[in-house]
Order: structure tokens, then sequence, then C-alpha cells
């Protein structure tokens, strides 16, 4: 099985989850960044995608409660995009999110982490979710 990188971009941090060849999901980091500086997010998941040596990622689409797309959802595919113009050879697979921050957050809160852990690590988490989700879709 293919190594996949599993993403929840927001709008001052990128979640990075990976699965590994066996298809088990790791937690990788939750990367800050300043806000609307998608540059440097950009530039970090290169380095990452080059770290893990795959080209496959999940990024997670957050749709509206009505299934339809709204501005971050513009924002994801715009990131996705500006992305494929370091590198063409990635793949993005587009999944929908919903709900994945509300479930990260259950599981932190069910671990037993407190308020500034949540915060440090929901989108990471949620990338988690994201690729752990889209794996089970394609069993």
């Amino acid at each position: 099985m293919e190594k996949i990188i599993g993403l929840d971009l927001g709008t001052t941090s990128l979640g990075i989850a990976y699965s590994d060849s066996l298809g088990i999901v790791h937690n990788y980091e939750n990367f800050n960044f300043e806000r609307g500086n998608y540059k440097k997010a950009r530039e970090h998941l290169i380095e990452v995608i080059n770290k893990l040596d795959t080209k496959k990622i999940v990024i997670g689409l957050p749709l509206q409660l009505d299934r339809n797309e709204g501005e971050r959802c513009k924002s994801v595919r715009r990131f996705a995009a500006d992305v494929l113009k370091l590198d063409d050879t990635i793949e993005f697979i587009y999944f929908d999110e919903s709900f994945s921050t509300i479930e990260a957050k259950q599981r932190l809160i069910e671990s037993g982490a407190k308020s500034d852990d949540i915060k440090a690590n929901i989108d990471m988490v949620s990338a988690y979710i994201i690729l752990e989700d889209y794996l089970r879709s394609k069993r």
C-alpha cells in the first residue's frame, strides 16, 4: 500500500497526518503559520512531502451543512492549486471533512488532553481522522 498524507487546512495551522506502507495512520504535526500566510504552509508541506517520500495527499474539504462548497472550500482548492505550481506531480484527493474537528476534539478530551493541548493538536488529529475515513472508504 502506498503512503498517503492527510491534511486539515485551517486559517493559521495545517494539520498533518500520514499513512505508512501498511495503511496505518499516524499523527505527524500541527504546523502553525501567521493568518493568511499560506505560502509558508505550502513551503512546509513540500518539505513534508519530500521527507515522507509520497506524492499522494488527501485534503479535507469543509463542505457546508447543505453539502455545498463555500468560501472555505475555495480556499482549500486554491491552496492545493498553489502547491501544484510548486510540484505538479502531487496528487490531491479532496475528501469531505464534515465533523472531523468535532470528532478530533472529542478524541482529545477522551484522551485526557487539557484545553491548551486540544487547541495545539486539533488540526493534526482532524487530519488523522480525514485520512482514516478516506482509507476506510476505499476498503
